[in-house]
């Protein structure tokens, strides 16, 4: 990979850092063993370093996606051949930039690429279908409608991902190409075994329980509105800015009720559906321990634990925390990674992170852990993007539409995901 190396270097100057906060927290304790918490100067610079580990993230994200940009065009040109020297030329646009510019400036109505592949996914599949050709549009015949590339498609993707945590965390992502009610069987008990039976005794019915969750299609969606100046005159990536604006849009809006939607009339967010795990001690505010994500992890049983999609979920501020914590042998529970598209760890699981997430308060979810996987989100066909040259008429502004139809539910209510908890005493 082209940019491999310098990942592996902010990796390194990310490992750098985590030593020094882990110096300074073991000097604080060194100093008084009956004083734990770090004087203001020390929780300042500790809270520097972390600040700085989160830009290097940002920029290690970065280059990870330049590198992925590069793979699929290395898949592209194995699905439909190398592309000629003078589409793959620095010094002008190749022939797909021609033609979505040509699009964006309104010359070109439409931009047909054939629809290929299996619409149902997997979240973690999505980068490796990106390559696929789509029709983003809802129709081809629809007024204001039309089709945009494969590029397009994977970075409204990639940046609706970015901003939801519960979406990186590999939840089951099913693609319907309708919107009706979706029902989906839901487990809430378990069976149990009879133990210790007498010869010729009858064993007692213990059977599943079940009720139902049913999935609809909320609609999210976001206006842009680019000038005709910008759209002719531009040398920057506008392909790049738009996907960026609206793929973040609908990411935060969709996001956001995938972690504290309340299933009335918009999805059933993760954090409301999860059991409690573990309620904190009094007197804390809501603040956690060690031993605290220790019990949660346990409170999750091994079946959920082993899976590929168990994790952690918790937002920014409450990561930061996590990192000074250390278990009962003296070892820091959360591990910075080391290898590239790998997560960082807490307890050996990986820790994605989600603004809507609720910070460290009485009484609040602050960190969600369990089996994502059966945690459902639905999507009604792909991100829909359409253009019009008449709404903004007047102001000589091309606006364009991002709309995605989707829902989100638990299906799982057995103790699969479970919360933290802060004590409301």
């Amino acid at each position: 990979m082209k940019y491999q190396s310098k990942v592996r270097d902010l990796l390194q100057q990310r490992a750098n850092i985590h030593t020094q906060m882990t110096e300074l927290v073991d000097a604080a304790e060194a100093r008084d063993e009956d004083k734990r918490s770090l004087t203001a100067e020390e929780s300042a610079k500790f809270d520097e370093m972390s600040q700085r580990m989160d830009e290097l993230d940002e920029q290690r994200k970065r280059l990870e996606d330049l590198d992925q940009r590069e793979a699929d065009l290395a898949d592209a040109e194995k699905r439909y051949g190398p592309l000629t020297s003078e589409q793959r030329t620095d010094t002008g646009p190749s022939e797909f930039e021609k033609n979505l510019r040509a699009f964006l400036a309104g010359e070109r109505r439409a931009l047909t690429i054939t629809p290929e592949g299996d619409q149902r996914f997997d979240v973690r599949q999505l980068r490796a279908i990106a390559t696929q050709s789509r029709d983003l549009a809802k129709s081809p015949t629809t007024a204001g409608g039309h089709t945009v590339g494969t590029a397009f498609y994977a970075q409204l993707v990639d940046h609706l991902i970015e901003v939801s945590g519960v979406m990186q965390a590999g939840p089951t992502v099913l693609i319907t190409d309708k919107g009706e009610n979706l029902p989906i069987p839901r487990t809430t008990a378990h069976s149990t075994a009879t133990s210790e039976i007498a010869e010729g005794a009858a064993i007692t019915e213990s059977d599943p329980a079940f009720n139902q969750i049913v999935l609809g299609a909320y609609k999210y969606g976001v206006l842009v509105q680019v000038s005709y100046e910008l759209i002719e005159d531009t040398y920057i990536d506008l392909l790049g800015y738009l996907a960026m604006q609206a793929g973040r849009a609908v990411g935060n809006a969709f996001g956001t009720r995938l972690v504290t939607g309340t299933g009335s009339s918009q999805p059933q967010g993760v954090a409301t559906a999860a059991t409690v795990g573990v309620t904190g001690g009094a007197g804390v505010t809501g603040a956690f321990t060690a031993d605290n994500l220790i019990d949660l992890y346990f409170s999750v049983i091994a079946p959920y634990r082993s899976s590929p999609a168990c994790a952690w979920l918790m937002k920014d501020a409450t990561l930061a925390a996590v990192r000074k914590l250390k278990d009962t042998t003296n070892q820091y529970l959360w591990q910075p990674s080391l290898q590239q598209n790998v997560p960082d760890t807490l307890l050996g699981k990986p820790v994605y992170t989600d603004p809507a997430v609720a910070g460290v308060a009485v009484s609040a979810r602050s960190v969600l852990f369990g089996d994502f996987s059966r945690y459902f989100v639905r999507q009604v066909k792909d991100i829909r993007f359409e253009r019009s040259d008449d709404y903004a008429f007047n102001a000589d502004l091309a606006t364009f539409k991002c709309v995605l139809r989707g829902d989100g539910g638990l299906a799982d209510q057995s103790g699969a995901i479970k919360a933290f908890v802060g004590n409301a005493a």
